[in-house]
């Protein structure tokens, strides 16, 4: 039989996203994929696969049971998560039997959570992908009662093992490199940018996190005679009110807003982790420290899979198991007389 997950209960944003659309930014279709790619990778490696697609989710409420016996590996924004109402560890792979539910609360800290499966899930792609993007109409979010086929595992029993979790879910010091219009801003709002506390607000989506702070806007010589040209997630764009906002996955392919500059890729995923009210600072860098900054992530991600470690131990495998206390109440014996 082939095993599928039924979604029992699904929160606002439930939809699977891959490492995104390659090649149809021509067409005017966006990049898309996860907003954080990270959990992706982390996934694969939980469940010693290649890279594939996960169900994103933000939002508490969500409930799925296993048709078959399948293997899923937890990863992206921790959340609460229970099977058969039995707490599971998240950054995590585990084994559900036939039937199994598996609940997930609300993200904390972070937004988005990931759902992965051993063996894929198996759905026609658009375009090369299996990312949902509902503002261009391909794919759409899941529901209850949807049913998601799996395709075949070959590592179901490989279950049971977990990644030490990296914090890039509390906001922090972002990179950024300059693009084709930061000289447009002048030196002192450039400096007044990048010296700036900026919060996440809650107008944010997978198309832009929105940046709030109090003060003056930021402006570029000219800007209202910018023309429209190719635009990227990452991209810090800035509205004609002067407010900042960071591009996500699902931004627009072409836009006529000034950009200060763009996110480094590998901290994108930090700011579209960034909840409402959390922090966010913003640094500038050159060409050469952002390359080798990418080098050491992709060294990192290449890292991951021998990173994984067991949730049960085999005693033979501890080299330190007499320093622990096995046995607890250890009595003499003459106080149970």
């Amino acid at each position: 039989m082939t095993a599928a997950l039924e979604v029992l209960a699904a929160p606002p944003v439930a939809a699977l996203q891959d490492a995104g659309r390659q090649g149809a930014r021509a067409f005017g279709v966006s990049r898309g994929g996860a907003a954080d790619p990270r959990a992706l990778t982390e996934a694969a490696a939980l469940l010693s696969q290649p890279l594939g697609a996960a169900l994103e989710l933000a939002g508490p409420g969500a409930r799925f049971r296993a048709r078959g016996r399948m293997r899923v590996a937890l990863t992206g924004a921790p959340m609460g998560a229970a099977i058969d109402g039995r707490p599971v560890r998240w950054m995590a792979s585990h084994l559900m039997e036939d039937g199994a539910v598996l609940s997930l609360g609300a993200a904390g800290p972070g937004v988005y959570g990931y759902l992965s499966v051993g063996g894929g899930f198996d759905v026609p792609p658009v375009l090369n992908s299996l990312s949902v993007n509902t503002l261009a109409g391909i794919g759409a979010a899941a529901l209850a009662g949807d049913l998601l086929p799996l395709g075949p595992d070959p590592g179901l029993e490989d279950a049971g093992f977990a990644l030490p979790v990296e914090d890039r879910f509390s906001g922090g010091v972002i990179r950024v490199l300059d693009g084709p219009q930061t000289a447009l801003f002048d030196p002192a709002t450039r400096e007044r940018f990048y010296g700036s506390d900026f919060t996440a607000d809650p107008r944010s989506n997978r198309q832009g996190v929105r940046l709030a702070r109090p003060g003056a806007p930021f402006q570029a010589a000219g800007q209202l005679s910018i023309l429209s040209e190719s635009i990227v997630p990452g991209d810090i764009q800035m509205t004609g009110d002067g407010t900042p906002y960071v591009l996500m996955p699902d931004c627009q392919t072409t836009g006529g807003y000034p950009r200060i500059g763009t996110v480094h890729p590998d901290d994108l995923a930090r700011v579209a982790q960034a909840a409402p009210g959390l922090v966010l600072r913003f640094r500038q860098v050159d060409r050469d420290e952002a390359l080798a900054a990418f080098a050491r992530a992709r060294e990192a991600e290449a890292r991951l899979r021998s990173a994984r470690f067991p949730l049960i131990r085999d005693p033979a495998d501890v080299k330190d198991l007499l320093s622990y206390q096995l046995i607890s109440g250890a009595t003499t014996g003459r106080d149970a007389i």
